[in-house]
Order: structure tokens, then sequence, then C-alpha cells
């Protein structure tokens, strides 16, 4: 049995592998990478991280 999906599927597209990395978002503050995704009062996107508690738009 592979090891990852990679593995089982040989004519994965590497796109698929580069769009996830490229969602992927880091705090602005502290840099970590537990960043959840909120919605605002106004219907507005916001992020918030979950590590440091800062948050941003």
């Amino acid at each position: 049995m592979p090891a990852s999906i990679r593995g089982e599927v040989h004519d994965l597209p590497a796109v698929a592998v580069t769009r996830r990395n490229a969602t992927l978002l880091d705090c602005p503050y502290c840099g970590s990478a537990h960043v959840a995704q909120v919605l605002g009062d106004n219907g507005g996107i916001s992020y918030v991280c979950t590590a440091c508690g800062h948050s941003w738009s």
C-alpha cells in the first residue's frame, strides 16, 4: 500500500499540490499557520490567529 495518494494515482497533476499550498495563510503578527476565517457583522471576511489572537481583514 502506498504511503500517500500520490503514490497510488500516478497521473495526479502537480497543480493539485501547488494549489493546496497556495491557499494556506500565515499570521502576519506571529507567523503561525493556525488561522481561522471568520465572517464579520457586515458580511466581510476576516481572519484570526488561533495561536496569538491577532485578527485582520
